[in-house]
């Protein structure tokens, strides 16, 4: 029976199906928790997913390029959904080009300040130089920081838990510091949130508005775009 069952799980586990089935229905599982506690940041559905697959794996004995293989598709999608964004962008297109200079100003000081204040506290604190490659794009959407940390010679899959923590982080704490720095502007809390926050940010702003969501897809869009072409010329002054 037990040898039965040990070829059942080696063929499942082989079918690409079995993983991308093994994310949906985690993910949904984790939406559906998420909710029942409140909504909490803490617990976001994007962490608790990751921490279930990551049990799921190791109790299986299953190797990520195993996974990989299985839910590369959900991958795949993340480019498409970024680039997706350009639509709320286009539909406030009018407010957007009112306030272009003081965008871009804050597009490029937040870029910026995110990859060198990140890399500084992590290499006073002692990490090694292939760790300070991996985390300087960490507040830059999944597919730009991975692509980004490749051509930096670190390690995309540290880059891709990173760019999860920071996104968590940042939507836990954001609610606090608009509070405190009382902003009222719908425009700034959403950029500022995207700017910082990247994917997690942007789809918080979209629970606040329309407008905010637009502007988050836009600091994401300009966080990724400075950070790609800035990162890989200022990397050797700053390691």
């Amino acid at each position: 029976m037990n040898e039965d069952f040990t070829d059942i799980w080696a063929f499942l586990a082989a079918s690409p199906l079995l993983w991308l089935t093994t994310t949906l229905v985690v993910f949904q599982f984790s939406l559906w928790l998420n909710r029942r506690l409140g909504g909490g940041m803490v617990l976001h559905p994007v962490l608790l997913s990751m921490g279930l697959l990551i049990g799921i794996l190791l109790l299986t004995g299953t190797d990520y390029d195993t996974y990989f293989d299985g839910a590369q598709f959900i991958h795949f999608m993340l480019g498409p959904a970024t680039v997706a964004l350009a639509i709320p962008l286009y539909e406030n297109r009018h407010q957007i080009r009112q306030l272009m200079l003081p965008l871009l100003v804050a597009g490029l000081t937040g870029a910026c300040v995110a990859a060198v204040s990140a890399v500084m506290v992590a290499a006073a604190l002692g990490a090694d130089r292939i760790t300070l490659l991996s985390l300087a794009p960490k507040s830059v959407t999944s597919p730009i920081a991975m692509g980004i940390t490749e051509k930096l010679g670190g390690l995309p899959s540290l880059t891709a838990a990173l760019v999860l923590l920071t996104g968590a982080i940042g939507c836990l704490l954001s609610p606090l510091l608009i509070r405190l720095l009382r902003i009222q502007d719908d425009r700034v809390k959403g950029f500022a949130l995207g700017l910082s926050a990247h994917g997690f940010g942007t789809a918080q702003a979209f629970g606040i508005s329309a407008t905010a969501g637009a502007f988050a897809g836009l600091g994401l869009s300009l966080a990724g775009i400075m950070t790609a072409f800035l990162l890989p010329g200022i990397a050797p002054w700053l390691l």
